[in-house]
C-alpha cells in the first residue's frame, strides 16, 4: 500500500508541475545545440542540493502556470547542480558563487542576462522579459548608469545583486559600493562577506582593509572567526574534487595550520568532510563522519545537532544511528523547545517504529506551532497517521 501510495502520490505531482517549467532532460551541449536551432535563448537554473531558496523555488515558483507560460514557449529550460557534473564546469565558466543564480545564455553560450536568489512568480516572468530585450532590460540599463558614474547605495546595493560573479563588472561594483561608504552596518558586512569568492578577490581585500570600520558594526572577535571561516571554505573547495569525491587532507591540513592549531586544524577537517558528504548526496560517508564527529556531542551547539538529526531523518535507514540522532535532538532542545525540532524528534521516533513518543512530541509541536503562530501542517499529517 506504501508503494502504491508513493506511486499515486508521484503522478499527481508530475501533473502539477506540467503546469509549470517542462525542464530539458539533457547535458549542457545537447541544450545549447537546441537553442541555436530553434532560435531561443536558454535559461539555467543553477542550484546546490543544500540551497534552501533553490528548494524553495523548485516547490512553489517553478510549478506556477503563469510561469511556464512564459518560460515553456520563449525557452529552452534546464537545470543543473552546480557541484555534480556538467554543473561544475558551467558555475566555473559563467562565475557562479551565489544559489540560486538564474541565467539567460544563447546558443552560442555567451550570457546575456542573469539574476539570483528566490523570486517571486511575477518577478521571474519580469527576469524572462527583461533576458528576451537585453538593449533595454533593467541590468543594461544600470550597466550604462553605472559605466557613466552612478554611485548612490541603493543603486549600487540593486546591481551589485544583479552582477555577482560577474567578472565585468562584479568586482567594480563592490569597490565604488565600499568606496562610497564611510561608515559600515551589519548588512554591509554581510554583502561583503558573502561575495569573497578568494584570498585575491576585491572583497577579501576590502574585509582587510576596512577592519576598522567593521569591526565597529561587528565585534572584533566575530571579524576574526568570519575571517577563518572564509579561509577554511576556500582551501575546502580547492582540496575537495567534486568529479571524483577526493578529499586532498594533507593539502587542506597543512594550509589551515598556518592560521591554527593542528588540534582545530582536524576537527574542522572531519566537519568539512562532512559538509561535502551532504553535498555530493553520499548518504552512507555522511552517516559514518557524522557518527564520528559527533560522538561527544555534550558541548555541541544546539543548531548544529538538530541540523544532523534532520539530515538523518533524510537520508539514513540503519535504526541505531537514527537513536544516535535522537539522542542528538534532545540535546539540542535542552536550550529551547520549537516547532521544528519536537517536529524532527516526532518525526524520528516514527521512523525507528516508536509510535508512541512519535505521536507524544507530534503533539507537542502541533502545541508550540499554535502558540508562535506558524504551520503545522505536516506535523498534523504525522500526527494523523499515527492514529
Amino acid at each position: 500500500m506504501k508503494k502504491i501510495a508513493t506511486l499515486f502520490s508521484l503522478f499527481i505531482g508530475a501533473i502539477f508541475f506540467a503546469q509549470g517549467i517542462k525542464f530539458e532532460d539533457a547535458n549542457f551541449t545537447t541544450i545549447l545545440a537546441k537553442a541555436k536551432k530553434e532560435n531561443k535563448l536558454v535559461f539555467i537554473d543553477a542550484y546546490t542540493s543544500w540551497c534552501a531558496p533553490c528548494k524553495l523555488m523548485e516547490k512553489k515558483v517553478f510549478p506556477q502556470k503563469s510561469v511556464g507560460d512564459l518560460y515553456n514557449n520563449r525557452f529552452i529550460n534546464a537545470q543543473f547542480d552546480m557541484e555534480k557534473g556538467d554543473g561544475i564546469k558551467i558555475a566555473k565558466k559563467y562565475g557562479i558563487i551565489s544559489f540560486p543564480t538564474y541565467l539567460f545564455i544563447n546558443g552560442d553560450g555567451k550570457e546575456v542576462y542573469r539574476v539570483s536568489g528566490y523570486l517571486e512568480p511575477e518577478r521571474l516572468i519580469k527576469a524572462g522579459q527583461d533576458a528576451e530585450n537585453p538593449a533595454d532590460n533593467e541590468l543594461a540599463l544600470m550597466k550604462k548608469q553605472f559605466d557613466a558614474g552612478k554611485k548612490d547605495s541603493v543603486f549600487l546595493k540593486k546591481i551589485l545583486s544583479l552582477t555577482i560573479g560577474d567578472p565585468n563588472y562584479g568586482g567594480k561594483v563592490i569597490e565604488r559600493y565600499f568606496n562610497n561608504k564611510a561608515t559600515l552596518n551589519q548588512q554591509d558586512v554581510q554583502i561583503l562577506f558573502s561575495t569573497i569568492q578568494d584570498l585575491n578577490s576585491p572583497s577579501y581585500k576590502i574585509y582587510k582593509d576596512r577592519k576598522t570600520d567593521i569591526i565597529k558594526a561587528i565585534s572584533e572577535e566575530v571579524y576574526n572567526n568570519m575571517d577563518i571561516a572564509v579561509k577554511q571554505t576556500i582551501i575546502g573547495n580547492k582540496a575537495y574534487n567534486p568529479q571524483t569525491k577526493v578529499f586532498d587532507d594533507n593539502y587542506f591540513l597543512t594550509e589551515t595550520q598556518k592560521f591554527m592549531t593542528k588540534e582545530d586544524s582536524e576537527r574542522v577537517l572531519k566537519f568539512t568532510k562532512l559538509q561535502n558528504a551532504v553535498k555530493s548526496g553520499d548518504a552512507a560517508t555522511y552517516e559514518k563522519l557524522t557518527l564520528e564527529y559527533y560522538k561527544d556531542y555534550s558541548n555541541i551547539d544546539p543548531y548544529s545537532l538538530i541540523t544532523a538529526a534532520n539530515n538523518y531523518l533524510k537520508v539514513v535507514t540503519n535504526k541505531s544511528s537514527l537513536e544516535k540522532a535522537i539522542l542528538w535532538a534532545q540535546q539540542s532542545m535542552k536550550q529551547k523547545e520549537t516547532p521544528t525540532n519536537t517536529n524532527i524528534l516526532a518525526n524520528l521516533y516514527n521512523k525507528i517504529g516508536d509510535k508512541k513518543n512519535a505521536k507524544i512530541w507530534a503533539e507537542k509541536a502541533i502545541e508550540l506551532a499554535k502558540s508562535s503562530n506558524t504551520d503545522s501542517k505536516e506535523t498534523q499529517k504525522l500526527l494523523d497517521s499515527l492514529k
